[in-house]
This record gives structure tokens, C-alpha cells and sequence, in this order.
């Protein structure tokens, strides 16, 4: 009987472990179960932008070595704080310079962040060309949209690593999937991320092809944009573009 207990109980511990590992992995926070344990700054107010304001960054009249004079930094989620940094890169599709994510810290549910301080959109269109250079734990590159801070907004994310393209939520840290393509993320290569948003509606564009068609009402409001990564990706971006409709 002694014998069967302990049969018993050490199989509960292996389907234990067995659940909690099939919930890990590169990605794996899709039911938003991770607590954000960082307090984030309130963000600074920026003028909502009306129908037809464009802004354009190509990062190449910045100082190397720094934060673009028109971003900052932020985190969501736990880890080593990020380094966004200004660099050349000869493969620019835009030269000389790039926005470059370069800290490699493995926490996986690490969100580095470089947040555009000039304005706030409500419905608008965006688009980014990106980079993954390397990253074992992920190697992904995103866009941010209606930000209210570091732990609220929208993100539209590829990922080399997984070969996919996803739409969540943040709310209060959490990070929930509500839509998503498998695509073909090559590292090394550029590539672009495209949204638009107006309303409840959100479509999502890879590389110029429509990949994602969703809604959802968890932000309504005007908010900021800005620029992603995942844990350890070191990621270059270049030419994000915003216009408000």
C-alpha cells in the first residue's frame, strides 16, 4: 500500500512538472498569467494629433551611442533595464543610422520599450522596418500603440524565432493574445510591420501582406506609439512611420 502511495504521488509530481514545462518556452505567456513587478512612471501628456498629421523617423540626423532625442526608454514586465541606442548599421534601409535594442538579458517575460514622446493617436497608421540580429531566448521586434503607459497599450509583434506574428493586449502588465498569423521572420534580414487602426478594428500587415484582421475594445482612446522587443532580442529598427486618419 506504502508502495502505491508513493507510486501515486510521484506521478502527480511528474504530470505537475510536465504541465508547467509545456507552459514555458519562448513565448509562452499568452494567458497573461506573469505579474508585472516593475512600477512604471506615469507618462508625460502628448497632443492628440489630428487627421492627417504625419511623423517620420529614420534616426540619422541623432547622436550615436544615445536614446533618439524624441524617445525614451521603458520596461514592461522584470529584468535589466533596456539600452536603446542610436548606431550605424551599413544595411540601414534608410543611412546611415538605425534604433537599436542591444541589451541580451534572458528574462523571458522582459519587455524593453522606446516610447515617442511627440504625440498621441487615436486611429492611425503605422509601420516600422526591423532587424532581429540575435537572441536565444527570443528574437523578436514589435510596434506599440494607444500606449497609456509602460503596462497598458497594444502591440503588434514578429518573432524569428517562432516564425509568427501576434496582436495583444497589455493591461496592467499582463500580456494577452487576441490574433495571429504564422509568417516567415528570417534574422538578419529586414523586414517591415504595418497597422492600421481605426476604432475597434485593427489590421496588421508583414512585409506588405495583410496577416491579421481583428477587433477589440480593451482601448479606445488616443495614446502614444513606440518601439518593442522581447527578453534577450537584440533588435534594429528603422524608417517608423505614424499618420493619424
Amino acid at each position: 500500500m506504502n508502495r502505491l502511495k508513493m507510486s501515486f504521488g510521484l506521478l502527480v509530481l511528474l504530470l505537475l512538472i510536465f504541465v508547467a514545462c509545456s507552459k514555458s518556452g519562448a513565448d509562452g505567456d499568452e494567458d497573461g498569467s506573469h505579474p508585472a513587478e516593475n512600477k512604471v512612471v506615469p507618462e508625460t501628456p502628448a497632443p492628440v494629433q489630428t487627421a492627417g498629421k504625419e511623423f517620420r523617423y529614420n534616426f540619422d540626423s541623432d547622436a550615436a551611442g544615445k536614446v533618439p532625442e524624441k524617445f525614451h526608454g521603458a520596461l514592461t514586465g522584470q529584468g535589466a533595464k533596456a539600452q536603446w541606442v542610436v548606431k550605424s548599421d551599413p544595411t540601414a534601409p534608410s543611412q546611415p543610422n538605425v534604433l537599436a535594442q542591444i541589451s541580451a538579458d534572458k528574462t523571458d517575460y522582459r519587455f524593453p520599450l522606446a516610447i515617442a514622446d511627440d504625440g498621441s493617436f487615436q486611429n492611425l497608421e503605422m509601420s516600422v522596418k526591423f532587424k532581429a540580429v540575435s537572441g536565444e531566448v527570443d528574437r523578436a521586434a514589435g510596434m506599440m500603440f494607444r500606449l497609456i503607459d509602460a503596462n497598458n497599450y497594444y502591440i503588434v509583434r514578429a518573432n524569428a524565432l517562432e516564425g509568427n506574428y501576434r496582436l495583444y493586449h497589455v493591461v496592467k502588465g499582463r500580456r494577452v493574445q487576441f490574433a495571429g498569423a504564422n509568417v516567415k521572420v528570417a534574422s538578419g534580414e529586414w523586414h517591415e510591420l504595418r497597422v492600421e487602426c481605426a476604432g475597434n478594428h485593427i489590421i496588421c500587415y508583414y512585409d506588405g501582406e495583410k496577416k491579421i484582421d481583428a477587433t477589440d475594445e480593451t482601448f479606445k482612446e488616443a495614446g502614444k506609439v513606440g518601439l518593442w522587443t522581447k527578453a534577450d532580442s537584440v533588435t534594429y529598427f528603422d524608417d517608423l512611420r505614424v499618420i493619424a486618419k
